[in-house]
C-alpha cells in the first residue's frame, strides 16, 4: 500500500473552537492509526491507504461528537486537501 498524506484545513475553527484542533488531530490519529502532525491551522495526516472518503467521514463523526455538526461542514478542496469549514447560517427574521 502507498503513503497517502492528508490535509485538513481547521482555519475556520476560530475562538473557542480552536482548542478543538488538538482533540481533532488525537481524533484523527486513533481513527486512521496514521501519524498525525499540526501546523498552525493545518492537521495532516499520513497512512498507508487512507482515502479521502475515510478521512471526510471521520471528520463528519468529529464534528457531531463535539456537537458542532450544525456549525460546520466538511468541504473537499484541491488535492488530498478537507476543509472544515462554517455553515451559512439562515438569517433569522
Amino acid at each position: 500500500m502507498e503513503m497517502v498524506e492528508m490535509k485538513v484545513d481547521t482555519s475556520d475553527l476560530k475562538g473557542d473552537e480552536a482548542k478543538l484542533i488538538g482533540k481533532l488531530a488525537d481524533f484523527l490519529k486513533e481513527k486512521t492509526g496514521g501519524e498525525v502532525a499540526t501546523d498552525a491551522k493545518i492537521v495532516t495526516v499520513k497512512g498507508e491507504g487512507l482515502s479521502k472518503k475515510y478521512v471526510r467521514i471521520t471528520l463528519k463523526k468529529f464534528l457531531h461528537k463535539h456537537e458542532l455538526s450544525e456549525l460546520f461542514r466538511v468541504t473537499s478542496q484541491e488535492d488530498n486537501t478537507l476543509k472544515i469549514k462554517k455553515r451559512k447560517l439562515e438569517e433569522e427574521d
